[in-house]
């Protein structure tokens, strides 16, 4: 398609180019939780910040879990879009929105669980307990709307269109923002109100983006998106579907567990440390979503060029983009050099919390180019579809990682949680360059 203006040679430019609506996209992700987090961290003391930590980052855990809804969703649309295979491309999003469907209303039969799991892991105080369970009763019920989310972002990017898929992500953040802001500075519904705002932020969004992308394929592709019960329920590609997906869940709940592991071993050093570690976790967020916009740009790229069949096209994306990627992650660094302590400064006015942060700040200004790299392969085997690579990376990655995370935090304390994340980027970025060479047989 002349549209989508991929040529063999990708050139850095054009890389960047496409990421550009990305990196507004993903800055305003983070802004979602730098908002929560500056909300919370300014109420009377630091039971509301602790709280909301806790369970939004139990909650993104559980929701990102579901990530494949959107990788899987970018492999096969792009693959699909390289063959020329409109109608496939439509059924495609239909398979994934049945199964997100399905998978939110299973979410919010389970929450007495999910509570239970949540208040057996954590040993808070009273006051904070309540604040987690009334967060995460709210929140779930967002998961509808997520996880759709999730299939329309996927499909947009898999089509290279990434203007609105980043579109979709900034509407839904900027009215996260307004509605939390609202409902806690104008309504003073404090933990109440950030998860409300999340949940009428997501189904406002899909309502517009879901009538937007039905007009958007008939118009660009000349295909009706109807449901086709016999097309959608294909049992072969239900169940290459399925193995795409399963695979990238076990990754992706493996990662959010990685991240989650911070916070549980933050509680073993003192609530305080959830406190300190959730605003330098907001830092890391922020640079990983910079990151993965080259990630998300590559991901159509490279599945259109195996569709293709255009090795060309796939050794360029893959040379330019992990470079670029490299250099922004350099660039974040040298900006948190600068500036990290005042965003600290916005973040909380808790003076005590403000010096403890201070002392850990170096493994945020370390962390981001050595995790370029990691965030740029899983771009790469996204588009390639090559998720038992994945899946197996991530189980290495993560064993020896909880392994070492215990060890050095109860030889370094909360620098030895910061330093065991250090090596986890590494073994990531390791283990799936160890893997590469299977993505080429594609091409064979």
């Amino acid at each position: 398609m002349s549209n989508l203006r991929i040529t063999s040679n990708i050139t850095k430019w054009q890389i960047f180019r496409l990421s550009i609506p990305i990196f507004f996209s993903n800055l305003a992700i983070p802004l979602v939780g730098l908002v929560d987090t500056g909300l919370m961290g300014h109420m009377e003391n630091e039971n509301y910040l602790i709280a909301v930590s806790i369970s939004s980052t139990f909650l993104t855990m559980i929701l990102w879990s579901f990530g494949f809804l959107r990788m899987g969703t970018v492999g096969l649309i792009s693959q699909a879009l390289g063959k020329s295979d409109y109608r496939e491309l439509v059924n495609i999003i239909f398979r994934n929105l049945l199964i997100a469907l399905l998978i939110s209303l299973l979410i919010i039969v389970f929450k007495p669980f999910l509570l239970n799991v949540v208040n057996q892991i954590f040993s808070t105080t009273g006051q904070t307990k309540i604040f987690v369970n009334e967060y995460i009763s709210i929140r779930l019920f967002s998961a509808p709307a997520e996880l759709v989310i999730y299939v329309l972002v996927g499909f947009y990017l898999g089509i290279q269109r990434t203007f609105i898929s980043s579109l979709l992500i900034i509407t839904f953040s900027i009215l996260n923002i307004i509605l939390s802001i609202y409902f806690v500075m104008i309504l003073n519904l404090d933990v109440k109100g950030v998860a409300l705002g999340t949940v009428l932020s997501s189904y406002l969004t899909i309502i517009v983006f879901s009538f937007f992308t039905y007009q958007f394929i008939i118009k660009k592709f000349k295909v009706i998106p109807r449901i086709n019960q016999k097309k959608i329920i294909n049992f072969k590609k239900l169940i290459k579907l399925l193995n795409i997906n399963f695979n990238i869940f076990i990754r992706t709940i493996l990662l959010t567990f990685s991240f989650f592991w911070i916070t549980y071993l933050s509680s073993t050093l003192g609530e305080q440390y959830i406190a300190i570690n959730s605003i330098l976790i907001q830092l890391i967020i922020i640079s990983s979503f910079f990151l993965d916009a080259y990630a998300f740009s590559t991901e159509g790229i490279i599945g259109y060029s195996i569709g293709k069949r255009s090795i060309k096209m796939f050794s360029t994306a893959v040379k330019n983009s992990i470079t670029l990627s490299f250099i922004t992650g350099l660039l974040i660094s040298i900006f948190y050099v600068f500036f990290s302590r005042e965003i600290v400064n916005i973040l909380t006015d808790l003076d005590y919390l403000i010096y403890l942060t201070f002392k850990y700040l170096i493994w945020i200004i370390i962390i981001p180019p050595v995790a370029a790299f990691c965030y740029q392969l899983d771009g790469i085997f996204i588009g390639a579809t090559q998720t038992k690579e994945m899946r197996n990376s991530m189980i290495f990655s993560v064993t020896l990682y909880l392994a070492l995370s215990l060890f050095l935090t109860q030889k370094l304390d909360n620098h030895g949680i910061w330093f065991s994340l250090l090596i986890f980027m590494i073994l990531r970025a390791s283990t799936l360059h160890f893997y590469f060479s299977n993505i080429l047989r594609k091409f064979k």
